[in-house]
């Protein structure tokens, strides 16, 4: 297992690499800070460690320019709860706080190489996924694929249009995937998950004493996609104050960081995305109309799960499959019964729902087929 180690302590960063040492089975590669990291870890790299407060880019922003290209351990002296929060949404698998002995980082590092296996496992044995990112296939989806075909090619703004759990960040990793900015960051925002009054120093950033608890320059989430794409997910939610600046940043194509006067040249596509009206929203007065055209250039509709009845058993099964080799299980099947329950059933919660009840029938199923008891969605049914 190779493993990149981003430490900037010096007497941390030799203390982990002699105590490692002693894994043959881990080949280790440190490096001072994130950005001498970005430039150094390849495809070859499984797993890596890092700290969190480091000077220039962060532990976290470090993560986020990762877009999940590598599995992620987290190391702190200084945690908060915000912190470990955001980390386990941008999918750290670890989070260690110091000072920790080498056997727990040791622990943490076995069990994602057992991880990994059983993953690679997986995709030797049967490909779950679709060629294209996507866990099934549909008439109706395909129709919209076939419109995100087009756009791809294109810088437009895009507007991914649909209820939740309907798989809006999936089409919008596709459409990154499959434009000419793919090998380029992919940044992707939730409007929802952010406190109203850190939204703005999220987006654009800002400098070493703009405010308070402002102790060092942060680069915002416009920088970091420079030259990708930057999604921003239930942009709905996005205060109206706010929505002034980033309409100006879509313009000008510029942005300025907090407690700055210093303009920054951006180069991004941007990607939005909600489940609200935007139209009402804009005859309420909270959302700007000027900015919806902005971003409105192509919208792209995706229909409900219960409009493409065609992926729910390739969902199912797919996920199946995924979550009986993730705890070890032997690889179980869905009674007729319980098929027919998941074609009937209205599906709320859409994909995001759907995938939720087939790892919850992998661990409490008593047997090798899965009954339609088992789904627990009979009290369910509208």
């Amino acid at each position: 297992m190779k493993i990149a180690i981003v430490e900037d302590d010096i007497n941390m960063r030799k203390s982990l690499e002699i105590a490692m040492s002693d894994y043959k089975e881990f080949e280790i590669k440190t490096f001072k800070n994130a950005k001498d990291a970005l430039k150094n870890i390849d495809d070859s790299f499984d797993l890596v460690i890092t700290d969190i407060n480091m000077p220039g880019m962060d532990g976290i922003e470090f993560v986020k320019t990762l877009d999940g290209k590598f599995e992620v351990i987290i190391m702190t002296g200084n945690a908060t709860l915000q912190r470990a929060i955001e980390s386990i949404h941008l999918g750290v698998k670890d989070f260690l706080l110091k000072p920790f002995d080498v056997d727990t980082l040791i622990a943490a590092i076995k069990r994602e190489d057992k991880i990994q296996k059983v993953q690679k496992t997986v995709c030797k044995t049967k490909d779950t996924k679709k060629p294209n990112g996507f866990l099934g296939t549909s008439k109706v989806l395909e129709s919209v694929i076939k419109i995100a075909d087009k756009a791809c090619k294109t810088d437009a703004s895009i507007l991914l249009l649909g209820e939740s759990g309907v798989g809006k960040e999936v089409f919008a990793s596709y459409i990154h995937n499959n434009s000419p900015r793919a090998k380029k960051p992919f940044i992707a925002i939730n409007m929802a998950a952010i406190p109203e009054n850190l939204i703005e120093s999220e987006l654009f950033g800002f400098e070493k004493g703009a405010f308070t608890d402002a102790q060092e320059a942060k680069a915002g989430q416009f920088e970091l996609a420079q030259g990708g794409t930057l999604f921003l997910d239930e942009i709905g939610e996005m205060p109206y104050g706010v929505q002034a600046k980033l309409l100006r940043a879509l313009q000008e194509k510029e942005v300025r960081r907090l407690g700055s006067s210093k303009v920054i040249k951006i180069d991004i596509r941007v990607i939005s995305a909600t489940n609200a009206n935007l139209t009402d929203k804009i005859k309420d007065g909270e959302f700007r109309e000027d900015l919806y055209y902005r971003l409105n250039t192509i919208p792209l509709h995706i229909p409900p799960l219960k409009d493409r009845k065609d992926e729910i058993l390739q969902i199912a099964d797919a996920m199946m499959e995924t979550n009986c080799k993730k705890y070890e299980f032997e690889l179980k099947t869905f009674s007729k019964d319980a098929k027919e329950l998941l074609l009937s059933y209205n599906w709320p919660g859409n994909i995001r729902e759907l995938i939720s009840v087939v790892e919850r029938a992998v661990i409490l199923s008593e047997n090798q087929e899965i009954t339609a008891d088992e789904l627990f969605l009979q009290n369910k049914i509208q």
